[in-house]
């Protein structure tokens, strides 16, 4: 029987069953590692955990953009993190001077939901006109053309704001309340990562039920099944494509305010280019093409950079592992799209797209 099982498999699915042996045994051995040696309390991996699920959130919000696109023109949007950026980047300007002016200290909640407000308009504005001048004319041409044009997008949306805003890096205002400590679980944890976390999965419950419940929803899941069936059912399908646009635009318009309230430092006009990486990552983790498992991928790519490098590469001797979580984080996609290039909760495609 043995016999008979290794002659119907080639030498690369053996190759890669061995490597997916031995990753599993090298986690296996650093995660026995680390736990064994006891460094860190239990405080410390609840922060861990908090944190990378703060982050995830964004990742999350931003992959959506992502997922949406692909679900239904079938094409990677790698000009989306800029998208992100543009809101966010725009927005730090208001948010320094509701700062200087002390409206922020007065109105610290109104000050947030301005800025997001004003960061989603900018997105949405900055992925309309994307849609309309870069992919439109591309709609029927091979795949190929319009991966190009994203790319060839990306960087010039990134020096168009280099242009406009400078290249040096800008901060956000810390908001006071946001600092505060609470208690969750038994662990004292910064009160701006659960606001984050379940702001994110507000605006989560908030798309799902606009994409199943609502007209314009339906529209867009029936457009994703079959543009041309679409058109003859009378449905407008450039309203639709660019709706998918705008709400992408307005998700990761938001994620860049999250961004400034979790990591406030760091805003410029190359902010977009790894979290963008990164949530793709998280689309094709959580299945790409599939909403909710955008978002979940999302979360799981968080907790993954957070805590895996600690939790394993410390255990296998390997120095300054959380300076690795980049690294880490992009390996993971190379193993995805190795060993599950569907994803973890696969990619929603109608048959004849499959």
């Amino acid at each position: 029987m043995i016999r008979r099982y290794l002659e119907r498999i080639s030498w690369v699915d053996m190759f890669l069953r061995l490597f997916q042996i031995a990753i599993l045994v090298a986690i296996i051995i650093g995660i026995f590692n680390t736990v064994q040696a006891g460094r860190y309390p239990s405080a410390a991996w609840a922060t861990l955990v908090f944190a990378g699920l703060a982050q995830g959130s964004i990742y999350a919000l931003i992959a959506l953009g992502y997922t949406l696109v692909y679900g239904i023109l079938l094409m990677i949007n790698f000009a989306h993190g800029e998208i992100y950026m543009a809101g966010a980047f725009t927005v730090v300007f208001v948010a320094n001077y509701f700062a200087d002016s002390g409206f922020l200290a007065a109105n610290p909640v109104l000050s947030i939901l301005i800025w997001i407000v004003i960061a989603a308009v900018v997105s949405i504005a900055i992925a309309v006109l994307l849609e309309r001048v870069a992919y439109r004319p591309l709609r029927d041409a091979p795949r190929l053309v319009p991966l190009i044009t994203a790319i060839g997008a990306s960087f010039a949306l990134q020096y168009t704001f280099r242009g406009l805003y400078g290249a040096e890096f800008r901060a956000y205002p810390e908001v006071a309340f946001l600092k505060a400590k609470v208690s969750i679980l038994g662990f004292n944890v910064p009160l701006v990562q659960p606001v984050v976390f379940f702001a994110a999965v507000l605006l989560m419950i908030i798309l799902d039920i606009f994409i199943e419940r609502t007209k314009q929803g339906k529209a867009m899941r029936a457009v994703s099944e079959d543009k041309d069936v679409s058109r003859l059912m009378g449905i407008d399908t450039d309203k639709v494509i660019v709706t998918t646009f705008a709400i992408g635009g307005a998700l990761a318009g938001a994620a860049g305010i999250f961004n400034g309230l979790f990591r406030p430092v760091g805003v410029f006009f190359f902010m977009g280019f790894f979290p963008g990486l990164k949530a793709f990552t998280a689309a094709v983790l959580g299945g790409i093409g599939n909403v909710r498992g955008a978002f979940v991928g999302g979360l799981l790519l968080g907790l993954i950079e957070s805590v895996f490098p600690i939790l394993i590469l410390e255990g296998l001797g390997i120095p300054s592992a959380n300076q690795l979580r980049d690294a880490f984080a992009f390996t993971m996609l190379v193993l995805i799209l190795i060993f599950r290039p569907q994803g973890i909760f696969g990619e929603r495609l109608a048959e004849k797209k499959a």
